[in-house]
């Protein structure tokens, strides 16, 4: 879910800049079911069965619900002593996509507990023209807004204005 999802990370924009160092954005159509059935595709797998985890390589998608999520890596823990999973963590380029809203990091780590997202190094939230640029993001899937922090960038266009002459 990390690698593709990670691409645009679903959001709805703000109405004017993020100019502080901090900016809380609507996340659009990013809320997300946490229960939802989990389902995994990569070239590799590797199991560790004595610290509950799980690494797939290679290409690895991700989905659960309408979100997806891309990366070359990714690490699934799975809750102690129990067949669920308790978070991921993806790495090497990750790209969390929902609807036509998508964000890409360098990594990415989803608490389903939580139901949190944090994509950290490099952050790029766009939803159509517009996009959102920080160091960290933290998306909340239960009420579906995120929180960019680092030096937020936002480019809104306007369109042309239909004023041709």
């Amino acid at each position: 879910m990390f690698r593709s999802l990670t691409a645009a990370v679903l959001l709805t924009l703000l109405s004017g800049p993020a100019l502080a160092q901090g900016a809380q954005v609507a996340f659009g159509g990013m809320q997300q079911d946490t229960s939802a059935p989990v389902e995994v595709t990569a070239d590799q797998l590797q199991v560790n069965q004595s610290d509950g985890t799980a690494l797939y390589t290679g290409n690895v998608v991700i989905g659960q619900g309408e979100m997806r999520l891309a990366a070359p890596r990714v690490l699934i823990v799975y809750a102690e002593g129990q067949d669920r999973i308790d978070r991921m963590e993806a790495s090497g380029g990750v790209t969390l996509v929902n609807g036509d809203e998508a964000a890409e990091a360098e990594n990415a780590d989803y608490s389903i507990d939580t139901g949190t997202v944090v994509m950290t190094g490099n952050v790029l939230l766009t939803q159509g023209d517009n996009a959102l640029t920080s160091e960290r993001m933290v998306v909340n899937l239960e009420d579906g807004t995120a929180q960019m922090e680092g030096r937020v960038r936002t480019v809104i266009n306007q369109g042309s204005g239909g004023q041709d002459q």
